[in-house]
């Protein structure tokens, strides 16, 4: 018998509570602070090498522009149908005005996107060529990012902006990849929320007593210090990483291993990986999983069903290429495919 197998009887029995989550979320608010981020993707048809150096000469064909790091948290949420709120750092530049641009176009309110004239947008732009009717590969990844904190001014006037928005919402996302915007003041702010979902790179103990931590299976490996690989040790560092955040849940997400849901009783809940097979690409998957059992605990929904359909959440996105959402009528129908396909 599968690991899935096993597990199915218990994906069978919550199918109708699961449904009626999803359902409810578009009743949902949820206030997002985080590290903004425009990815960038240049693609072009490779003509020749430059006589100037030895380098590749692209005719450009197309520029995409999505959302990237907290910023794909951001999005994901607002396509799975909760409205959402943003607070966090762009660049006087075109890059945050195009991050803007898109958020509005997508319902979210961006009234917190506070502009820092001294740092930009940070971008990550891939350029990739190819030659005539063949595969279009990466060739370089551009980053315009400093490594400069915000002002403490500007860390001030973000706290603010928090302070003000954390009554108005079910939950607070705190997105943190490192890139200067969740300071001492914004994390003091962002805990004041009820509900306060952390998923952060690295220092997980600045957020002590935050609700649920998503750390990946290399996050919390960095956090407790060793390798987990094996159950004893994913019972060890889940007892670790909860007293090191005091925190009430710890979800540690293990790639095609599943997902580990810890409490501090000690009590462990498994989920394994829905989808093993046709995973091309992984990239912003946490995001999804972060905005899909974000908003199912507001939906009233237990840990272990949030755990759930955020697994089912990211199942859908790995099968794209890129960073990419879902959207409820995407999990709704791949939720009866399980139940189907295993029966």
């Amino acid at each position: 018998m599968t690991e899935f197998a096993a597990f199915r009887p218990q994906l069978a029995e919550a199918y109708d509570e699961l449904r009626a989550l999803l359902d409810r979320f578009a009743d949902t608010e949820v206030l997002v602070i985080g590290d903004l981020t425009l990815d960038e993707f240049l693609t072009g048809q490779v003509e020749r090498l430059s006589r100037e150096a030895p380098v590749l000469i692209l005719r450009h064909e197309s520029t995409r522009q999505i959302p990237g790091g907290g910023a794909n948290a951001v999005y994901n949420l607002a396509k799975l149908g909760a409205r959402v709120r943003v607070v966090g750092l762009i660049g006087q530049d075109s890059q945050g005005e195009a991050l803007r641009s898109i958020f509005a176009a997508a319902g979210i309110d961006t009234t917190g996107m506070l502009v820092d004239p001294d740092r930009p947008t940070v971008t990550k732009t891939r350029i990739a060529g190819h030659a005539r009717q063949s595969v279009t590969q990466q060739i370089v990844r551009v980053d315009r990012k400093s490594d400069r904190l915000p002002d403490p001014e500007l860390q001030q006037q973000l706290a603010a902006a928090i302070a003000a928005r954390v009554p108005q919402v079910q939950a607070v996302v705190c997105s943190d990849y490192g890139d200067g915007v969740l300071t001492a003041p914004v994390i003091a702010a962002s805990l004041k929320g009820d509900r306060v979902i952390v998923d952060a790179q690295k220092d997980l103990a600045r957020y002590q007593q935050a609700t649920l931590f998503t750390p990946n299976l290399p996050e919390a490996e960095l956090a407790v210090g060793y390798p987990i690989d094996s159950p004893a040790r994913v019972q060890q560092a889940s007892h670790d990483l909860l007293a090191l955040t005091q925190a009430e849940q710890m979800l540690i997400t293990r790639g095609e291993a599943g997902m580990t849901l810890g409490d501090r009783q000690g009590h462990l809940q498994h989920i394994p990986a829905f989808n093993r097979t046709d995973v091309f690409d992984v990239t912003g998957a946490g995001d999804t999983v972060v905005a899909a059992l974000t908003l199912a605990l507001c939906a009233g929904g237990s840990y272990w069903q949030a755990a759930v359909l955020g697994n089912l959440a990211a199942s859908i996105v790995v099968r794209q290429f890129g960073t990419a959402t879902t959207s409820v009528p995407e999990m709704q129908a791949a939720l009866q495919v399980l139940l189907e396909e295993s029966s």
